[in-house]
């Protein structure tokens, strides 16, 4: 996976802190570029009934864990 570490994966439910508006979400595709070095998406589909596209690799700065998109674990 070309030293990517993965944040989210389909099926996985999420909240942004940020845009509580949103509504829970779904992680519903996941997309890895195959070029070393290319991205790895995740598309999450909110309860406002919008898909919405984040950077899903953990070690990127601009990974959706970073700007405020948690998963929600089995027990929340």
């Amino acid at each position: 996976m070309n030293g990517r570490t993965l944040y989210l994966q389909v099926g996985d439910h999420v909240y942004h802190k940020k845009f509580s508006q949103w509504g829970m979400g779904e992680v519903v595709e996941e997309w890895h570029s195959t070029l070393p070095g290319g991205p790895s998406l995740v598309k999450v589909e909110f309860q406002d009934r919008r898909l919405r596209i984040f950077d899903n690799d953990f070690k990127s700065v601009s990974c959706c864990y970073y700007s405020g998109l948690l998963q929600i674990s089995a027990g929340d």
